[in-house]
This record gives structure tokens, sequence and C-alpha cells, in this order.
């Protein structure tokens, strides 16, 4: 009898956490060499200390689980701040912009758009 081994293969889990230490070296440094950071029309006409705050809490979120991160990336979150719910998101992009990234764990072969966005604009 044969029984199949559900644990993720050793090349995909160093891909996954490459991937997630991608994503978080983004949302915490926002550095543009990593990526791009997104506000929407919401986010973006909230007052400049809220949106700090917002910043702040993005790069010192850790509140990860299987809810939120099935996939172990580090590349959603969601929060409340000022009286507001937020939501981030990490989404893998060609270099080009023009369609999905073949392989999130390879920085050369993806661009990074963090998008910030409130609750209410889903």
């Amino acid at each position: 009898m044969t029984t199949m081994d559900s644990s993720p293969q050793p090349a995909a889990a160093g891909k996954r956490e490459r991937t997630r230490q991608l994503n978080d070296s983004l949302r915490k440094t926002l550095d543009d060499s990593l990526g791009k950071v997104v506000f929407t029309p919401g986010v973006a006409a909230l007052e400049s200390d809220v949106v700090m705050m917002v910043l702040s809490a993005i790069a010192a979120f850790d509140a990860f689980g299987p809810e939120n991160d099935p996939h172990g990336e580090h590349d959603f979150g969601s929060f409340d701040l000022a009286g507001y719910t937020l939501f981030w998101k990490i989404d893998y992009y060609a270099p080009d912009l023009e369609g999905g990234s073949e392989d999130p764990s390879d920085p050369q072969q993806t661009t990074r758009v963090l998008t910030i966005m409130l609750a209410e604009e889903y």
C-alpha cells in the first residue's frame, strides 16, 4: 500500500518562504525597488496622519493565520484603525504589469503591488 505525503515539496516550500520574505520586505519598508504601493481613493482621501498610521500598522502587521494566510505568503491583512476597517493585499505581476508573474518567488520575474483600501471599497 502506498501513502501520499501531503507535506509540501522542498522546492515549493522554499519558493513559498522566499515569496513570504519578499512580501514582508515590501510591506515593512515600502521600498520602491521591491514593488509599488497603491492607495484606493478612500485611503488617499484620509488625513495624512491617519495614512501614516495605516502604513505603520501594515509594517507591524503580524496577525497571520490559516484564515487570512492559507498559503503562508503574507500577502493579505485586515485591521481596524481610527474608526476604519482597512485591507491590504499584495499581488504579483509580470515586470511589465501586463499579466501575472510566473514565479512570485523570483523578483526578476515579479513586480509586487501592495494595494491599501478601506473595507467599504472592496
